[in-house]
């Protein structure tokens, strides 16, 4: 029988605390630990493999200058093959110790040369894995003079080509990547805040000496500045100047989630569900549309309050009516005066 959530909480203070009672400052950092309604921003932790060259060093602190402040950096290399047992727990007690949900494990050797394993965990387990192979890249300092983002902005992210809707592969690490760049989540934006994009173009290529086709990744970014329409709109205009990192790469080997793990992860609690509201729908324009259920009401044997002017409009309506009453029944007078003349040859009135 599986440990219940507070046994396990309980479990693993005491494993901390070395098996005595718990003290007061190991309760505070657990609870700091505890999955919460809302997550913040995602921490990354960035980690140098068995070997690593110089060029996969700069990555990695690239990729730290872009995610800054969510990511750490650690110098020393480290004896790990990703895709091992073990390499997967020593992945999963470093991400852990450095309260890091998202990974980035760089290496190079003459079997897979600029290898970079991009991955993330769930409940301190590892979820999923993508290696990929880079095959050109260009540095922040390689557009040295040229503005940069500013730190902790969010990017806006695109990903051209039908690939990333038809491969299932790609799927997947699209969502990963949204991911790793996305930031901390927020409800709204201001547009001044929006200075950078980073463009994924999915593509297929050939491999070299046949006709088999891989898909292709180029990675560009982009610093953005608004300006005011030239052309007089409300919306502004934006203008892209690269700024890097820039990379082409390709997939090299996947490890993705069990769909029962998956749809574990993808799981929402409850508290955060919004509440469906009775006799409320949305049309297709994103309209509110209410219904309200009343009881019946008389509304012919109800006299409201009227202006001076609804009075007004009613008594000239009623002399109208008087009058046009009076002019009938004078000319049905006059008509029947006619033929009474008419038939005994004086008029009524000479009675």
């Amino acid at each position: 029988m599986a440990p219940t959530p507070h046994q396990a909480k309980t479990a693993k203070a005491k494993l901390i605390a070395g098996g005595k009672q718990p003290k007061a400052r190991i309760q505070r950092y657990l609870k700091t630990t505890e999955s919460q309604l809302v997550e913040g921003a995602k921490s990354a932790l960035l980690l140098k493999g068995i070997r690593c060259s110089d060029a996969m060093s700069t990555v990695l602190k690239d990729m730290r200058s872009v995610q800054s402040p969510h990511a750490k950096l650690l110098s020393k290399n480290n004896m790990i093959v990703p895709f091992d047992d073990a390499g997967q727990q020593s992945l999963e007690f470093l991400t852990t110790k450095n309260d890091s949900s998202l990974f980035a494990l760089a290496s190079h050797n003459k079997k897979r040369p600029n290898n970079l394993v991009l991955g993330r965990t769930f409940d301190r387990r590892i979820l999923d894995m993508v290696e990929i192979g880079i095959l050109q890249y260009r540095s922040l300092n390689d557009f040295g003079g040229l503005p940069k983002k500013r730190l902790g902005s969010k990017p806006l992210l695109q990903f051209v080509g039908d690939l990333w809707s038809s491969d299932v592969n790609l799927k997947r690490l699209q969502n990963l990547l949204i991911d790793f760049y996305r930031g901390d989540p927020v409800d709204s934006l201001v547009l001044s805040g929006l200075d950078h994009i980073m463009v994924f173009t999915a593509a297929e290529t050939n491999v070299e000496g046949s006709q088999e086709k891989y898909p292709l990744i180029h990675q560009r970014t982009y610093y953005m500045k608004l300006k005011k329409d030239p052309k007089g709109g409300k919306a502004p205009v934006p203008y892209l100047t690269p700024s890097g990192p820039d990379m082409d790469f390709k997939i090299r080997r996947t490890q993705f989630a069990s769909p029962d793990l998956w749809k574990l992860a993808m799981k929402q609690p409850a508290g955060i569900k919004a509440k469906k509201k009775k006799n409320q729908t949305t049309n297709i324009f994103g309209e509110t549309i209410g219904r309200l259920h009343l009881e019946r009401q008389d509304i012919d044997n109800r006299s409201g309050k009227k202006s001076k002017a609804l009075r007004l409009a009613e008594k000239m309506e009623k002399e109208e009516e008087g009058a046009a009453i009076e002019s009938e029944l004078a000319q049905e007078e006059a008509e029947m005066s006619s033929e009474f003349k008419q038939a005994y040859g004086f008029a009524p009135e000479n009675m």
